[in-house]
């Protein structure tokens, strides 16, 4: 009984959809920070022969992450060293397991003791990616706020897809950037 509730249990986490996960420094002032800049050189630090962070998949994150910080909340991408905050991202994908148990049939056993339920499990190994975006201060060089999204990838997409794909978690993770004091 105890493996039926944890296969359960898993099969509703795998369910869900993801949510963006926040953090930031309390301390601050994130009504100072009017422009922003990319880090320098930070495709050098990413794993370009993963196919999730070829310079395709790169380009895009970097021109979702210019237009939300542009175009929705009024920032403006200057030089580094003009820069109120420098904006890094971070990309990785995992292999994550999916196991279904289902009934597909009830057992009675005529003239012996017992009846039950027959069962059926299926395990499907899936990739998750994780999108991470940090903003840092520019001037203490200290990370301010940090936002992420995970979710299944999809397989087979055409560019179109990969960029709504893309414009859609990166509007998600920056929805709470400024952070929305809580009351």
């Amino acid at each position: 009984m105890k493996n039926i509730l944890i296969v359960a249990a898993l099969a509703l986490l795998t369910a869900c959809t993801q949510t963006p996960d926040w953090d930031y420094d309390k301390s601050a002032n994130f009504s100072n920070f009017k422009t922003f800049a990319w880090v320098e050189n930070a495709s050098l630090t990413k794993d370009t022969n993963n196919y999730q962070i070829n310079g395709l998949m790169e380009k895009r994150v970097r021109t979702a992450v210019n237009a939300e910080l542009s175009q929705t909340l009024g920032m403006s991408l200057v030089d580094a060293v003009n820069a109120d905050v420098l904006v890094n991202y971070h990309a990785s994908v995992d292999k994550e397991l999916e196991i279904d148990t289902f009934n597909v049939g009830y057992r009675h056993n005529w003239g012996y003791w017992g009846t039950g339920f027959e069962r059926d499990t299926t395990a499907r190994e899936y990739e998750v990616g994780t999108l991470i975006i940090d903003i840092v201060d520019r001037e203490s060089n200290q990370l301010v706020w940090r936002g992420a999204k995970e979710g299944r990838l999809k397989k087979n997409q055409s560019p179109e897809q990969r960029e709504a794909s893309i414009n859609k978690t990166v509007s998600e993770i920056l929805s709470n950037f400024p952070p929305q004091k809580q009351q």
